[in-house]
C-alpha cells in the first residue's frame, strides 16, 4: 500500500484463505468481503440486551469429580461474534480485519449506547464510523492523534453506574485521542473482536511513531520464519525439499508438545489443497512454515506480546523487563535476568543473538516452571517452624478404611506401597489399627492381611524422605496381651533412637516445635494411669462411640456400655507427647487438660462443636492437639470436608487418601505448600494467646484487611476428553469453575460460560472476581468441566492456596480426578490480587473500592461491663478513627490516580508514570516536556511546564493528593501506632486479673461469656489496627520508590543524582506483642 502510513511494513494482498503477514505466509482467516457476521448458529443465539450472555450463578457450590450428577442452573454458552475458523494471529490479520469493518456499540457519556460500523479507512490513516449524524469529517479519528489504547472499563464512561453490569469487562475498549484526550468507548460482541481492534490500533499507533529506518525491513525474511524453515532443513534428511507427512506431524508434535495429529494432517492437507498440491502427499518447507504458524500460534499470547513490544513483532530486553516488573509482580529485573531468559527460551539462534523474545519464545516462557501459578517460595519450607506443634495443621490419614474392596490402605490387595505413597505426599500423621494375627503375630489394615513388624519396618525406612519434621502414629491396638507386647516389641526395636521417649516437662505450657522434634517419630494412644504399678490396665476405647451415646440418649434407649481395652506397660511407656485422653467439655479441659493430652473426635461431634461452639473449639487449640477422624457410617472410605475443621484450629483431619475427588483435593492442595513437608502454619489470629476469632463469621475479620482476587480465565490448552465419554465424540464443550473454600464469609463459586465445539483449546475470556476476608486459609480449586444436559461430566481440576497464588499471567497445570497431572494440559489466567503481600510480587496492593469518610466503617472496641477496663479500652477509639482515616485517604487517593491513568486498582505506581511518560510529548522547539518530576525531593512533585489539557491537569491533581495523603501517613503512622500500642499493653496488663475482676463485678453466665468475647475482641482489633497501619506505612514508603525508579527509567525526571536515599527495605514498627506468653509460644 503505497499511501499507508509511513513506516508501516507492507501487509500483503489477501489470499482465498486470509490475509498475508508481512513475513509472506498467511493467516488463517475469510476472504475479504466475509466480514464479521456471525454463523447460522451464532445468529439463532439469545443475547441478553445488554450484551452477551453471561453465567447464570450456581446455587450449589462446590462440584466433587468422583460424583458426577446433573447441575441445576441455567446452562449459558459463548458465541464469538468471529467466524469460528477464523484466527488472528498477526498484526497483518488484525489490520485486514479492521479494513473489513465490523459492527460495535458506541457509548455515549450519557450512558446510553448506539450500533455503529466502525472500518479503518484504506489508506491506514482514519478510524471511520457509520451511520452517524455528524459529518464525515466528524465521524472519524486520524491514527496519528490517538495516545493511547486500553483495553476494559477503564475510562469515566464505561465505570458509570448505569453501564457497568451491562457488559463484560474484557468486551469493552476505549480509544484515547486529540490534544484533550477524549475518549471514544466501544463495546464489542467478544473478546477477540477487542483484541483485533486493539492490537491493530496500538501497531498503527506505534508505527506512526516511528521513522521508516525504525520500522522493520519489508524485504528482510522473519526470523520466526527463517527458524521454522531451519528447523524444515534439518528434517529434510533426503534434501530434496520435501519430508513425509509423519515426520512432518512428528515434528510439530515435538515443537508444540500435547498437540495431536489429526488436525497437523488435516491442516497440511488443506494447504497443499490451497496451493494446487496433491493432499496427502510429501509436505513441502512452505507448507511446512505456514502449518505451524497457523497452528501453534496462540492469538491470546500474541496480543499480550504486542502489547509490551515496543515494534510489535518482538519483545526486546526492555519490554521484557516491563512485563516482568509491571505484569508479573517481579522485584529487581535486570536486564541482565532478561538475556538469560531470552537465552533460555528464545528458539532461534538470530533472536538469542539479538536478545528478543518472538512468539514461540514468549509462548514457552510463559509455559515454563519460571513462570508458574504456584509461588516457589512455597516449594521450599519457607515458614516459622519454631511455634508450638498445637500451632500447626499436620497431614494426617485415617488408616481404617472400612471399604472392603479398596487397595489403598490394607484391602484385599494392599502392600507396603500404600504407606510409602503417603508419606512421600508429606503426610505426618498415619493411623495403625493392630489386631490379632495368624501364628501370634499382629497384623494391621483393613482386612488385617499385613504383618505388623513389615508395616513399622516401612514406615522406619521412608518416614523422613519427603519430610524431616516429626511423624505421629496414632495406634488403635486391639489385640490380646501377648501379641500388644509383641507389638511394643517390634516398635522398640525397628525405631530405634526415632522414637521419641523423654516424657513431657510439666513446667511448660506448650508442645516442642516441629523444629526441636526433626526425624522423630512420636506415638499416639492410651496410656496407664500416673502410679500404676501393674503391667497392664483396663483403658477406655470411646473413640467412636460419643455421638452413638447422645443418639440413643435422645431415642430413649439404654446406652451400651462403654468398651474398654486391656493396655500393657510396655505400649504404655512408648506413649509420651501425644497421649490419647477422654474429651469431657471444653471448661474441664481448659482447667484440667494438660498440653500433652490429645482429644480424639469423630466428625459428627467435631462438627456439633463446630457449629455450636466454634470459639470454644478455637480456643482449645491453641494449646491442645486435636483429631478428627472419619465417622463410621463412610461405609463407602468417603472423605469429610476438612475446612469445616481447619477453620476451627483443629490439626489433625484424618483423610482416606485411598479415596479421590473434592475433599482429597483440598487437602492435597492445602499441603502443597510450605515445601510439602505436611505442617502449614495457622492463621496468626488463631494461634494468639488473647484474640476474637469465630470459626463461622460471614463478615470481615477485626484486624484482618480482606482482599479482592481478580481471576480472568482466558483459555485451556490440550484438554482431555472425560473419561468414559463418547456420545459426543471428540467434541469437548467445557466450562470452568472457579471455587473458593474457607471459612464461611469466603466460600463462593463462579463460573465461565460454556465454549461449544471448541475442541481441544477454547477460549474463555472472562473475569471472575471474589472477596477473600481470611486469605490465610482459603484455598482456590479450579474445576474443568464438559458441559452436557445428562450432567456435566469432570475433566480436570487444580487446586492450590491464595497465599500460593503469583500476580500476573500463568498457566495453571491441570491435574485428573486422582491428582495425577495430566501431560500438556493447562489454563491460561491472569490473576490480579488486591492488598495481598506474596513471594515474588514486586508491590503491595490497594483494595479497588474507595469510601468517602461518610460512608467510612470504623472499626470500634466493645464494652467489658468491667469499669476500669472498659476505660482504658474506650482511650483507644481517636486513635482507631485517625489509623482508619489515614490509610483509607492514602487508599482511595492511590485509586483515584489509577483511574485517571486508565489503569486498574490492581496496577502498581509505576506502571501509573510509565504511562504518563507515554502520554507526554516533546514540546514544540526546545524538545522539553510538558510535566517533569522532580526527583531531588522524598515526595516528588510532578511541574507543569507549559499548558496542559484538562486530562492531566486532573491527574496532576490526583497526582498531588496521592503525594500529600501518602506524606501525612508516613509522617504520623509512627505517633498513632504508638497510642494503639499502649492501650494494648494497657488491656493486656489486665489478662491476669481478669478473672478476679469479673468475680467483683458479679459476672455470671452469659454476661461473663460476654464480656470475655468482648475484652477478646478489643485487643484484636488493636493489634489487628496498628498491624494494617504498619502495612499501610510501608506501602505509602514503596510507592514513592517506585515514583522515583519509574522517574529516572522513562527519563520524565530531573536532578535525579540529588534523589534521596529510598529502598524498598523498610525498618518495621515495633511488633505488638501478644502476652507473657508470646516468647514461649512463639506467637507473632
Amino acid at each position: 500500500m503505497a499511501d499507508g502510513t509511513p513506516g508501516l511494513p507492507p501487509l500483503g494482498s489477501p489470499g482465498p484463505r486470509g490475509s498475508f503477514a508481512p513475513n509472506g505466509h498467511r493467516v488463517a482467516g475469510e476472504s475479504p468481503g466475509s466480514g464479521s457476521g456471525s454463523s447460522s448458529r451464532e445468529n439463532s443465539t439469545e443475547r441478553s440486551p445488554g450484551g452477551p450472555v453471561r453465567a447464570a450463578p450456581t446455587a450449589g457450590i462446590m462440584k466433587d469429580g468422583s460424583r458426577q450428577r446433573p447441575v441445576q442452573k441455567k446452562k449459558t454458552v459463548s458465541f464469538s461474534s468471529m467466524p469460528h475458523d477464523r484466527k488472528l494471529s498477526s498484526t497483518a490479520a488484525c489490520i485486514s480485519f479492521m479494513l473489513e469493518g465490523c459492527e460495535l456499540k458506541k457509548v455515549r457519556s450519557n450512558s446510553r449506547m448506539y450500533n455503529r460500523f466502525f472500518v479503518l479507512e484504506p489508506d491506514l490513516h482514519f478510524l471511520r464510523w457509520e451511520p452517524s449524524k455528524k459529518d464525515s469529517e466528524r465521524a472519524r479519528i486520524e491514527i496519528k492523534q490517538v495516545r493511547e489504547v486500553r483495553v476494559g472499563k477503564k475510562t469515566p464512561v464505561l465505570r458509570s453506574n448505569g453501564l457497568s453490569d451491562q457488559f463484560p469487562d474484557e468486551c469493552a475498549f476505549s480509544v484515547i485521542y486529540g490534544d484533550n484526550y477524549e475518549s471514544l468507548d466501544l463495546v464489542a460482541g467478544s473478546a477477540e473482536v477487542v483484541n483485533a481492534w486493539v492490537m491493530g490500533l496500538r501497531y498503527l499507533v506505534s508505527y506512526g511513531k516511528h521513522t521508516l529506518g525504525e520500522a522493520p525491513e519489508a524485504g528482510r525474511p522473519n526470523p520466526r520464519t527463517s527458524w521454522i524453515s531451519s528447523v524444515f532443513d534439518i528434517a529434510d534428511l533426503e534434501k530434496e525439499g520435501r519430508i513425509p507427512v509423519p515426520r512432518a506431524v512428528q515434528l510439530i508434535r515435538a515443537l508444540n508438545p500435547g498437540m495431536k495429529a489429526a488436525p497437523i494432517e488435516l491442516k497440511f492437507k488443506e494447504l497443499q489443497k490451497v496451493m494446487g498440491e496433491r493432499a496427502g502427499g510429501d509436505v513441502g518447507c512452505q507448507v511446512f512454515v505456514e502449518a505451524y504458524c497457523e497452528l501453534c500460534t496462540r492469538p491470546e499470547i500474541f496480543f499480550l506480546l504486542v502489547q509490551f513490544s515496543s515494534n510489535k513483532e518482538y519483545m526486546g530486553l526492555k519490554d521484557l523487563a516491563l512485563f516482568l516488573e509491571v505484569e508479573q509482580g517481579m522485584e529487581g529485573v535486570t536486564e541482565e535476568m532478561c538475556a538469560k531468559i531470552i537465552s533460555k527460551y528464545e528458539p532461534s539462534k538470530e533472536g538469542r543473538e539479538r536478545a528478543y523474545l518472538a512468539i514461540d519464545g514468549f509462548t514457552h516462557y510463559l509455559l515454563s516452571a519460571d513462570c508458574a501459578i504456584f509461588d516457589p517460595q512455597h516449594r521450599r519450607v519457607c515458614q516459622d517452624m519454631a511455634q508450638p506443634l498445637s500451632h500447626y495443621y499436620i497431614s494426617s490419614a485415617h488408616g481404617a478404611c472400612l471399604a472392603e474392596d479398596s487397595c489403598f490402605w490394607g484391602g484385599s490387595s494392599a502392600d507396603m506401597g500404600s504407606y510409602m505413597e503417603a508419606l512421600k505426599a508429606g503426610c505426618r500423621s498415619l493411623e495403625l489399627v493392630v489386631r490379632d494375627g495368624p501364628d501370634g503375630e499382629p497384623v494391621t489394615g483393613a482386612s488385617a492381611r499385613l504383618p505388623f513388624h513389615s508395616v513399622v519396618s516401612t514406615i522406619s525406612e521412608h518416614a523422613f524422605e519427603a519430610s524431616e519434621f516429626p511423624l505421629i502414629l496414632y495406634l488403635s491396638v486391639r489385640c490380646s496381651m501377648a501379641q500388644h507386647r509383641l507389638a511394643a516389641q517390634y516398635l522398640r526395636k525397628t525405631l530405634g533412637d526415632k522414637l521419641y521417649l523423654e516424657p513431657p516437662d510439666p513446667n511448660k505450657a506448650y508442645f516442642p516445635s516441629p523444629e526441636q522434634l526433626k526425624g522423630r517419630i512420636l506415638l499416639m494412644g492410651r496410656k496407664l494411669p500416673p502410679g500404676c504399678q501393674a503391667s497392664e490396665w483396663e483403658v477406655s476405647d470411646d473413640e467412636e462411640s460419643p455421638e452413638l451415646g447422645r443418639r440413643l440418649v435422645e431415642e430413649e434407649q439404654p446406652l451400651a456400655p462403654r468398651r474398654h481395652q486391656m493396655l500393657c506397660r510396655e505400649l504404655s511407656d512408648l506413649v509420651s507427647l501425644c497421649q490419647a485422653v477422654s474429651f469431657r467439655d471444653f471448661e474441664s479441659s481448659r482447667r484440667c487438660q494438660r498440653y500433652w493430652e490429645v482429644c480424639c473426635f469423630s466428625e459428627v461431634e467435631a462438627g456439633r462443636f463446630a457449629n455450636e461452639a466454634p470459639e470454644d473449639l478455637v480456643a482449645y487449640n491453641k494449646r491442645c492437639l486435636s483429631r478428627v477422624h472419619p465417622s463410621p457410617m463412610r461405609i463407602d472410605a468417603s472423605n469429610m470436608n476438612p475446612q469445616d475443621f481447619w477453620k476451627c484450629g483443629c490439626q489433625m483431619v484424618a483423610m482416606n487418601y485411598q479415596t479421590p475427588g473434592l475433599m482429597m483435593d483440598l487437602n492435597a492442595g492445602w499441603f502443597c505448600q510450605n515445601g510439602g513437608c505436611g505442617y502449614v502454619l495457622r492463621p496468626a489470629i488463631m494461634r494468639q494467646e488473647v484474640s476474637y476469632f469465630s470459626a463461622n463469621t460471614r463478615d470481615s475479620l477485626p484486624g484482618v484487611s480482606a482482599q479482592l482476587l481478580q481471576l480472568r480465565v482466558i483459555s485451556g490448552q490440550n484438554l482431555p476428553k472425560p473419561k468414559g465419554s463418547g456420545a459426543k465424540g471428540d467434541v469437548v464443550e467445557p466450562y470452568v469453575c472457579a471455587e473458593m473454600h474457607g471459612i464461611p464469609a469466603d466460600c463462593a463459586e463462579q463460573r465461565t460460560k460454556t465454549v461449544l465445539q471448541s475442541g481441544d483449546n477454547p477460549v474463555f475470556e472472562e473475569t471472575l472476581e471474589f472477596q477473600v476476608n481470611l486469605p490465610a486459609l482459603a484455598v482456590l480449586r479450579f474445576v474443568v468441566l464438559d458441559d452436557d444436559y445428562i450432567g456435566d461430566e469432570f475433566i480436570a481440576q487444580y487446586t492450590i492456596p491464595v497465599e500460593c497464588l503469583q500476580s500476573g499471567y500463568r498457566h495453571v497445570p491441570l491435574q485428573s480426578l486422582a491428582g495425577e497431572p495430566l501431560p500438556h494440559a493447562t489454563l491460561f489466567v491472569h490473576i490480579a490480587v488486591t492488598d495481598h503481600q506474596g513471594g515474588g510480587r514486586g508491590h503491595r496492593r490497594g483494595l479497588s473500592g474507595r469510601k468517602g469518610r461518610r460512608m467510612r466503617e470504623y472499626t470500634s472496641t466493645r464494652a467489658t461491663g468491667i469499669k476500669a477496663i472498659d476505660e482504658v479500652f474506650r482511650s483507644a477509639g481517636q486513635p482507631l478513627r485517625e489509623a482508619t482515616d489515614l490509610r483509607e485517604n492514602m487508599q482511595n487517593a492511590l485509586v483515584s490516580f489509577k483511574e485517571l491513568c486508565g489503569l486498574t486498582p490492581a496496577a502498581n505506581v509505576k506502571q501509573c508514570i510509565l504511562t504518563l511518560a507515554t502520554w507526554l510529548q516533546p514540546g514544540e522547539g526546545d524538545g522539553t516536556r510538558c510535566l517533569t518530576l522532580n526527583l531531588a525531593q522524598r515526595y516528588p512533585p510532578l511541574e507543569v511546564q507549559g499548558p496542559i489539557p484538562e486530562l492531566l491537569r486532573k491527574v496532576l491533581t490526583a497526582y498531588d493528593a496521592m503525594i500529600q495523603t501518602s506524606r501525612t501517613l508516613i509522617e504520623s503512622a509512627d505517633a498513632v501506632h504508638s497510642k494503639l500500642l499502649q492501650a494494648q499493653q494497657a488491656g493486656m496488663d489486665f489478662h491476669k486479673e481478669l478473672h478476679r475482676l469479673e468475680t467483683n463485678e458479679g459476672l455470671k453466665g452469659h454476661k461473663l461469656q460476654k464480656a470475655l468475647e468482648s475484652f477478646a475482641w478489643n485487643i484484636t482489633v488493636l493489634k489487628g489496627q496498628a498491624d494494617l497501619l504498619k502495612q499501610a506505612k510501608e506501602e505509602a514508603l514503596d510507592t514513592l520508590w517506585q515514583i522515583h525508579n519509574a522517574g529516572q527509567a522513562c527519563g520524565i525526571g530531573r536532578n535525579s543524582s540529588a534523589s534521596p536515599e529510598l529502598t524498598r527495605a523498610r525498618p518495621p514498627l515495633e511488633p505488638i506483642p501478644e502476652g507473657e506468653v508470646a516468647s514461649d509460644t512463639g506467637s507473632s
